[in-house]
């Protein structure tokens, strides 16, 4: 049977323990969908047959090829008002997995009400659906679900083999263990997770790209029977046993952007047991000032077009300082020269092994530097990184600049107005970062340089500025040319302050070249 058969609602079953005929010598058992129902029943007979409302019941795996059903007594048949439960034995693991697909599909259908929640209780929505809007999760999920998407993400190469070195390396973490992946994707992690020995895998998928991890996964016949492809959000699926590990890439641009950090969380505090492992289960973002003409020249560039007072006839510089604004509002996404950074980088921490979700909604980092060089600072520079704290290797997944490039790139918020500073001159500010329903933050920025020299232990500001941007709207720059080419023989001196990468002090090329 083909794996996309959610169109056709038959499926053959070797066996339901529960039909009075139900060896595997009997004629086949038919599972049949019908809009609350799903009900078996014996091919040549319709009156015996055992049915389920959709509703009340749930599926778990016990096998490749074997399942097991439960239920609650429907609202109609109240004098049984206690649970009960089938074995099935489907006739192979096709039918199995189609099944299953169908089985989650079908329910989803039927819950359009409210969903059930594990206590019982009734909400108009769930949880993730409270918190995104319907179109941003449409077109998030249908983005994901598209294969040359996943191509681009395990074609990072720093990105997928940071990932199979930090499992491969701790196979002692994963040997005999269950994992669930959460946010699986294609199922690489997951055929990871198996190659180190895992006891079992959850691969939890809730796009259509399910479906092509349940092809991939098939294909690898020595992984497949470790591996369980379940599709749906982790915030609704049920899972028949707790993990002993969680694996999942939930880092986007800035390592919050999509909000999947907040999934990964709730997948933790749903299916992790007790000291359980995450991997990754800390991520850091790191801030520092940068000072680059060449980009502030380039964006401020882009709202000349509204400076026209005869475009056909028509003034368009009404409109130029809303567009000045708008190009301002955009993060920059690019791979840019760690010289350019003028103070060394401050970081702010999140342990995903104990932050909560909702701190997760509003981030305050507080931000305090001291400027290296005599400059105009043009904003913030962002990036993060990831551990993998194994039992036997720890390792860090860095986006820093000067690091090999990812397709995370780094970040740079670029504020409007520049500021001054000279040598030891301390900056201060705010990054303020707010989530919104669409899978992104309103990131509100501000630095200020403090009063210089003569004086300034009397406190003070000498210049502020300010700036708004929108994480879910930024401004890719990748493909542009670089301007700051650098040789094999000549390595980045980079002002990070990181564990992963050494702290070096900016050569005096480098603030020649700021200056």
């Amino acid at each position: 049977m083909e794996n996309n058969i959610l169109d056709d609602q038959d499926f053959l079953v070797a066996s339901i323990s529960q039909l009075s005929i139900s060896s595997n010598s009997s004629p086949p058992v038919v599972a049949r969908f019908r809009p609350e129902w799903l009900q078996f029943e014996l091919d040549s007979d319709s009156n015996n047959l055992v049915r389920f409302e959709l509703r009340n019941c749930r599926l778990f795996k016990l096998g490749p090829s074997q399942s097991v059903c439960v239920s609650e007594a429907s609202e109609i048949n109240k004098e049984k008002n206690y649970s009960r439960g089938i074995t099935i034995q489907f006739v192979n693991e096709e039918e199995s997995r189609a099944f299953h697909c169908a089985f989650e599909q079908r329910k989803k259908d039927v819950i359009v009400q409210g969903s059930f929640l594990a206590n019982g209780t009734v909400s108009s929505k769930s949880k993730f659906e409270d918190k995104i809007e319907a179109s941003s999760a449409k077109m998030y999920f249908h983005y994901y679900g598209q294969l040359l998407h996943q191509q681009n993400m395990m074609q990072d190469y720093v990105r997928t083999g940071t990932y199979y070195a930090a499992v491969m390396e701790n196979r002692a973490d994963f040997v005999d263990r269950v994992v669930v992946d959460v946010g699986a994707g294609s199922g690489i992690l997951s055929l990871f997770a198996a190659q180190a020995g895992a006891k079992h895998v959850y691969a939890v998928e809730a796009s259509d790209m399910s479906e092509y991890a349940r092809k991939l996964v098939a294909g690898n016949p020595l992984l497949s029977q470790k591996i369980t492809v379940v599709k749906g959000k982790v915030e609704e699926v049920e899972l028949p046993e707790k993990a002993d590990i969680l694996i999942s890439e939930p880092m986007g641009t800035l390592l919050i952007n999509e909000r999947m950090l907040e999934s990964y969380i709730i997948a933790r505090d749903r299916f992790l047991v007790p000291n359980g492992k995450m991997f990754p289960g800390l991520g850091r973002i790191h801030m520092a000032p940068f000072s680059d003409e060449y980009l502030y020249t380039e964006i401020a560039n882009k709202a000349l077009f509204w400076q026209q007072q005869n475009y056909y006839g028509v003034n368009l510089t009404p409109l130029h300082g809303a567009a000045f604004q708008g190009y301002f509002s955009q993060p920059v996404v690019d791979a840019f020269d760690p010289r350019l950074l003028v103070a060394l980088a401050v970081s702010h921490e999140i342990n995903f092994m104990s932050t909560k979700e909702e701190e997760l909604y509003e981030i305050d980092i507080p931000l305090s530097f001291t400027a290296s060089v005599g400059t105009r600072i043009h904003g913030l520079a962002c990036w993060f990184d990831v551990l993998f704290d194994g039992s036997t290797v720890q390792r860090w997944l860095t986006t820093a600049p000067g690091a090999p490039t990812t397709h995370w790139y780094q970040l740079r918020c670029v504020l409007s107005q520049p500021i001054y500073v000279m040598p030891g001159q301390e900056i201060t500010g705010r990054l303020h970062m707010v989530a919104h329903k669409a899978q992104s933050y309103t990131l509100n920025l501000t630095l200020s340089a403090k009063m210089w020299g003569p004086g300034a232990e009397q406190g003070g500001i000498l210049q502020t500025s300010s700036g708004k941007f929108d994480l879910k709207e930024p401004y890719y720059r990748m493909s542009q040319p670089q301007a700051y080419p650098m040789g094999q023989e000549q390595p980045p001196q980079q002002l990070l302050q990181t564990q992963d990468l050494q702290t070096l002090s900016q050569d005096e090329e480098g603030s020649d070249l700021l200056q």
